[in-house]
């Protein structure tokens, strides 16, 4: 690296090794810019000053190229993040069924408020615009593992086991709950072997579809392309 960087010769040579493996997904090397910022955020728990210009020198682009894509995701931390990002869904649903109350009430315990770290560099606060699961409203996750139904008092457990130390399982899918490098990590593209840990879809998501079986209800039938609205083949 040109730059003055902080990364020892060991560290710099896994992070150009991994790097070249993203690359080669893509016809193109600057495409791999996304999976990078993930890279550089298992190595140093955010996207540092040296991680931009490692980002910037390996792809052939301006450093402040990479700022800008790495300024406009919320998953891409500009400063330290905990080991573990607990995010509280406040968007609607969430927050007439307690998300609101599920935010303040962590908020008070822990000391920080969004997108701000507990002394301990264990917890990473986020208000969250939706965590997709409405279906098990109120809704937390850490480091993106589901944790479903949850109340002031469960989401604080949590997180007093997780600032302990203590292994946490997720409502649904891991059975354990990884570090943010960890996960950063496999958002750049290394799989852990974890994918197929956990159930299937429980029981609130496919209510809908246990219903229309037991109603004989069907979708529409879709036309075929070309032909006209209202006829199939």
């Amino acid at each position: 690296m040109t730059h003055d960087s902080r990364y020892d010769e060991a560290t710099l040579a896994s992070l150009k090794s991994d790097a070249e493996a993203i690359v080669a997904r893509y016809p193109d090397r600057r495409s791999g810019l996304l999976p990078m910022l993930h890279l550089v955020q298992s190595v140093d728990g955010y996207v540092s000053r040296d991680g931009i210009l490692f980002c910037a020198e390996f792809l052939g682009i301006t450093p402040a190229e990479v700022s800008a894509v790495a300024t406009f995701y919320t998953q891409y931390k500009r400063h330290p993040n905990g080991t573990y990002t607990v995010g509280v869904c406040t968007n609607t649903l969430c927050a007439i069924m307690g998300g609101d109350a599920i935010f303040d009430e962590l908020s008070e315990h822990l000391g920080v408020g969004h997108d701000e770290t507990t002394d301990d560099g264990a917890i990473t606060l986020e208000r969250v615009e939706c965590n997709a699961a409405c279906d098990y409203a109120p809704v937390m996750m850490v480091n993106w593992e589901f944790f479903d139904n949850q109340t002031p008092d469960s989401a604080k457990a949590v997180t007093d086991d997780l600032r302990a130390g203590k292994p946490v399982t997720p409502t649904r899918g891991a059975q354990h709950v990884c570090t943010f490098k960890q996960v950063s990590r496999v958002l750049a593209g290394f799989p852990d072997g974890l994918a197929d840990e956990g159930g299937l879809a429980g029981a609130p998501t496919l209510a809908g579809l246990k219903l229309a079986r037991e109603n004989g209800w069907t979708a529409p039938a879709v036309p075929a392309a070309g032909a006209p609205e209202g006829e199939s083949k």
